[in-house]
């Protein structure tokens, strides 16, 4: 299927109690967003409240031969929207995610193959959204993001991803 400007991608059915198939969801999210398969993604994996992809270098180098910054950029943003997506997912909602505000900070160049991993910033951000969910019908989420090259810490980033109302 090809995609239009502004004709929404058809959404993924909910996993309907069982874990989600993240190699599905991998599936599915590079139909919906086409760059996803331009970013080198290898693998997903969640385990208690991290999604953690590990990813090759190659499809992100810059003039230099190390990461290009804008690249790396788009994975954490598209993870942390992942992260929120599956979050969701996994409590049978529906709902449209986008992300409200992004930063980063690049600590060294990365050289290799690597791993970005994504958490809450605050332990009780997720209690928190399913609260704001459930009163108001959207909420909000902070998210952090490392990008490990070897044992190297070469990118720290933050989002604030909002969950927006049920159409």
């Amino acid at each position: 299927m090809s995609r239009q400007p502004g004709v929404p991608h058809p959404r993924l059915p909910l996993p309907e109690g069982k874990p989600e198939d993240l190699k599905a969801f991998q599936q599915w999210l590079g139909d919906a967003i086409p760059m996803v398969s331009a970013l080198g993604i290898n693998s997903m994996t969640r385990h208690d409240d991290t999604l953690t992809w590990q990813l090759a270098l190659l499809p992100t180098l810059n003039d230099k031969g190390t990461g290009f910054g804008g690249a790396l950029s788009a994975q954490t943003t598209l993870q942390g929207w992942c992260w929120v997506t599956l979050w969701l997912r996994e409590r049978g909602i529906a709902q449209d995610v986008v992300v409200a505000e992004a930063s980063q900070r690049f600590l060294a160049p990365v050289t290799g193959d690597y791993r970005l991993a994504c958490t809450p910033s605050e332990p009780q951000g997720p209690d928190q959204l399913a609260s704001a969910l459930s009163e108001r019908g959207k909420g909000r989420l902070s998210l952090t993001h490392q990008l490990y090259c070897g044992d190297v810490l070469c990118l720290e980033a933050n989002g604030h991803y909002a969950v927006l109302p049920s159409r």
